[in-house]
């Protein structure tokens, strides 16, 4: 992992690190002894960059010594790193040239790696190929898995992918047939702005219209830009059959209330800093807390496991569903969310549950506990203290939530209003 160290004056007495925290306190963590109470630091100011060890890596002895060599030009920095055997040999690992290759985000490698999201996705694939034969099948993402899955496990049905975003996904698979020694020649790779035709299906109705639904560039917004399937299942619906199955088949708006005291804190509106007038970048960083009324805070995408101290503090409710099976449409919904825990309440957290069969057996959630998406963070200008439930007084503390989903533009507005 690499990380700056930045000299800040001539005689060299004041740095400045962007390593993260627990490299310097290895102890910042509740399970390794830090006494209640105790403030814990935190940031999101910087990234690290990891460079992985190539292969199996690099095996290694206590007290052994390795030596890694960096070398830069200018846009550059690559590295090589060696270690000496017993029987003095220089053993070296360093990064070959790869053809061919895809450059996805860490959190997309992790979904392909998790045996977990594979099987999910394997089994609602098997149950959609049920009862036919041959399919048209057109995965309207950039889900390399799924197209070679259909192409696997259908071998008479034809196979159109789009990759909107994914640039290289023909070459990939075509890298990908030649290792495995087997032809894709059912895959048809159609890059196209504007809208299948008949020409491009061969003039065939098609019958299967899945995704995962992923599209490569999204993975840093708010969970409900994947809705651009919706968008584009229906922009199809000029070639799709009568009877098509479509996967998955609906989208469910879940939220939760949840307690986020670092995350709110790093969002707090800007005021003098310095002396010097900060407030005019407060819309530009996505400033929340503090926020002057009338305004309201925009909706913020984030990892939640990434937001130092957080923990629900109530359950998870459905606020809204979207039917991939009906043409796009305007949707409302409204949910009252009760609050359980006692603790400060600091946002709304909401992400989107994919169904991926009919009998809504196969559901992808991608929640706060799930490491691999984001989720959408609608934080409160103002905490809200959430008092210990008492049974005698017959009530709780609870947040109605009402939402709109605007398909002209792909908006998610939302209003909230707690009680008591």
């Amino acid at each position: 992992m690499d990380r700056w160290v930045l000299q800040l004056d001539r005689e060299g007495t004041i740095f400045y690190s962007t390593a993260p925290k627990w490299i310097s306190h290895p102890t910042a963590d509740a399970d390794l002894g830090v006494p209640d109470g105790a403030q814990i630091d935190w940031c999101d100011h910087w990234k690290q960059c990891v460079w992985f060890v190539q292969e199996k890596g690099l095996s290694l002895s206590q007290e052994e010594e390795i030596h890694l060599h960096a070398s830069h030009n200018e846009t550059a920095i690559s590295y090589n790193l060696t270690k000496q055997s017993s029987r003095k040999e220089i053993i070296k690992c360093r990064a070959p040239h790869v053809s061919n290759s895809l450059f996805l985000s860490p959190e997309r490698i992790g979904i392909y790696g998790d045996p977990e999201w594979r099987l999910s996705l394997l089994s609602a694939a098997q149950k959609i190929l049920q009862g036919k034969d041959s399919y048209s099948c057109v995965v309207a993402d950039d889900s390399v898995f799924l197209t070679i899955l259909i192409a696997k496990l259908s071998k008479v049905s034809q196979v159109i992918s789009l990759f909107p975003g994914l640039q290289d996904g023909a070459k990939y698979l075509q890298a990908i047939a030649d290792a495995n020694d087997s032809l894709i020649d059912r895959v048809k790779v159609v890059n196209k702005r504007s809208c299948l035709t008949m020409e491009d299906t061969q003039q065939r109705k098609v019958d299967l219209l899945i995704a995962e639904p992923y599209y490569y560039g999204n993975d840093g917004m708010l969970p409900w830009q994947n809705l651009r399937f919706w968008k584009e299942r229906t922009n199809l619906d000029s070639v799709l059959s009568n009877d098509v199955k479509i996967m998955p088949c609906k989208g469910i708006l879940k939220a939760c209330a949840m307690s986020l005291p670092d995350l709110w804190k790093s969002r707090c509106c800007l005021d003098k800093v310095e002396g010097f007038d900060h407030s005019a970048v407060n819309s530009i960083l996505g400033a929340s807390g503090e926020i002057p009324s009338p305004q309201d805070s925009p909706f913020l995408p984030f990892f939640i496991w990434q937001c130092g101290r957080v923990e629900e503090l109530s359950g998870r409710e459905t606020v809204m569903e979207f039917e991939f099976t009906k043409p796009i449409s305007l949707c409302r919904g409204q949910a009252k969310i009760e609050l359980t825990k006692p603790g400060v309440c600091h946002g709304l957290v909401f992400w989107i549950e994919w169904v991926m069969d009919e009998e809504e057996s196969i559901v992808i959630s991608t929640g706060p506990d799930k490491r691999y998406w984001k989720q959408g963070v609608k934080l409160l200008a103002t905490p809200k203290a959430i008092e210990t439930n008492d049974a005698t007084r017959g009530s709780k503390a609870s947040c109605t939530i009402e939402a709109s989903f605007d398909p002209s533009h792909g908006e998610l507005t939302v209003h909230h209003i707690f009680a008591p």
